[in-house]
């Protein structure tokens, strides 16, 4: 094994130094940083947007360089490791271009309030690929199976439906035909990182559990994996693995409470006496058929819950649409009752509102209005009874309810058993992603002189997005990653300091 060795040195002071005395002077210690069993000179990286470098929303150039497997190199530098190259975006601005047309969203940036979409235009053009390889072979979006698909970087799928191509990938794959596992081993790795599974998972929940993104079967889950990990130590390699962690942990589905509905607010406050009057019929059925759980009540000296669709709930829409008619009410109002409550309740605090919910609470929904006039209601009538959370029920896309979110936490405690029992079959180092998420949710785990903690913009761990983590974050796991790295093959990769790596990025940064 080829091992390099560069020199550190640490300084130590013993007792008291006096201002003039030489003998007193601080001994210097040579300390060799050195990689133990692993070689460090071909490093690559594989996974999803955690290993690219994504934050705030997006893929650009700052946010690749303090990517976490390049912090992780360029520890890497120290003990022979070569150069990590990345496939960096055209600008910071963050978004892309296909033809010319944008297909992909700018960053957010931090405008003194909360997250803010930076109003620039992408200069990054996906169809103007890359040539050569690449060391950080992350592909914002994969799944685990997508880096063993043929065709995941074709353009040419892009504009399939649904699509069968990466926009990422299409920018660096070495010919449309390409799997980014076999772009990465055309490499001839000596050591990799593999972090895959988050989207396996995430997908599902950043979609409500609406079934638009399913979670991955657990067959397949489990033989792409122990596919990844065999190819990637097919030639010797040694690595380091993540596993997934509580994906309904992050950000971004803590940040909107359950009851964000004001009484306060000039628009929601009035309204309240008339909203009360217009569900008092409603609640007297859903009592009468013995849900009074679901009764509809917006409080005056509080904030009220936002009114959900529960579609594990049993539906009583005919229930309730004949109630209403024997209580006098007309064939047409009764049956749109029935029709948006038949699966309604009130939120508590067991739901997940999505971060994106935060912007429509509250909205009329348009699409709503146009379901409702053709049950035959007015435009006006329409808009009274499709403001979302408040009259119209929030559909699933905007919530998981307490089953979907034991489905994913079913889901990725199974995945996480295959990635236990594929690392300890290969012997590979271990960070336990998972863990430090719960620690995180527990109060936060200390990085240096801060605290880092989950909650949105100033906890330090996720960027404006609510997934992904910031700059800083990604520090934090690249110790993480140098600490398990340490206890397995016996290195002594030193680690980075907090202080030298952001929480946000200037909106001026283009």
């Amino acid at each position: 094994m080829n091992i390099q060795y560069k020199w550190l040195l640490i300084v130590l002071a013993f007792g008291f130094i006096a201002c003039e005395s030489d003998d007193d002077a601080p001994e210097m210690e040579e300390v060799v940083i050195t990689s133990g069993e692993a070689d460090f000179s071909k490093f690559v990286s594989v996974g999803n947007s955690l290993t690219a470098g994504f934050t705030d929303g997006a893929l650009f150039i700052a946010g690749q360089e303090n990517s976490l497997p390049n912090i992780m190199a360029q520890q890497f530098a120290l003990a022979g490791g070569g150069d990590f190259l990345q496939p960096l975006m055209s600008d910071n601005i963050g978004g892309a271009l296909l033809g010319g047309t944008q297909i992909l969203n700018p960053r957010f940036f931090f405008d003194g309030s909360g997250p803010a979409l930076l109003g620039a235009v992408p200069t990054t053009e996906i169809t103007a690929a890359l040539s050569g390889s690449f060391n950080n072979m992350g592909i914002p979006g994969a799944k685990s199976f997508h880096l063993v698909a043929p065709g995941y970087g074709n353009v040419a799928g892009l504009t399939m439906m649904p699509a069968t191509a990466n926009p990422y990938f299409v920018r660096i794959a070495s010919d449309p035909a390409a799997t980014v596992l076999g772009d990465a081993m055309a490499q001839s790795p000596t050591f990799f990182s593999l972090w895959i599974g988050n989207n396996d998972v995430l997908g599902y929940a950043l979609s409500g559990g609406d079934g638009s993104d399913p979670i991955t079967d657990t067959a397949l889950f489990t033989q792409v994996y122990n596919t990844l990990v065999g190819t990637l130590t097919s030639g010797g390699a040694k690595g380091v693995v993540f596993n997934i962690p509580d994906v309904t942990a992050i950000a971004h589905f803590t940040t909107v409470p359950f009851a964000p509905l004001d009484p306060t607010s000039e628009t929601f406050g009035p309204l309240i006496p008339a909203l009360n009057t217009q569900f008092a019929g409603l609640n007297q059925v859903f009592t009468a058929l013995g849900v009074p759980e679901r009764s509809i009540v917006f409080a005056t000296d509080a904030a009220s819950p936002v009114v959900i669709k529960d579609e594990s709930l049993t539906d009583l829409t005919a229930q309730i649409t004949g109630a209403l008619q024997m209580a006098g009410v007309d064939a047409g109002t009764a049956a749109v009752t029935g029709f948006l409550y038949g699966q309604a309740r009130p939120a508590n605090e067991n739901d997940l509102l999505v971060l994106p919910s935060s912007a429509i609470i509250g909205q009329v929904n348009t699409d709503a209005v146009m379901t409702l006039m053709g049950l035959g209601l007015s435009q006006a009538q329409a808009g009274q009874l499709a403001v979302n959370g408040v009259t119209f029920p929030l559909e699933d896309k905007w919530v998981l309810i307490p089953s979907e979110q034991q489905e994913i936490a079913t889901a990725t405690t199974t995945f996480n058993s295959v990635i236990d029992t594929a690392v300890q079959q290969a012997g590979l180092a271990f960070v336990d992603a998972n863990g430090l998420l719960d620690q995180v949710s527990a109060g936060g785990i200390q990085f240096d002189e801060f605290l880092m903690q989950g909650n949105l913009v100033f906890g330090g761990l996720f960027s404006l997005d609510g997934v992904h983590p910031t700059a800083r974050g990604y520090a934090f796991l690249a110790n993480s990653a140098a600490t398990a790295i340490n206890t397995t093959y016996g290195s002594n990769l030193p680690a980075v300091k907090a202080v030298d790596y952001p929480l946000f990025y200037s909106a001026t940064l283009q």
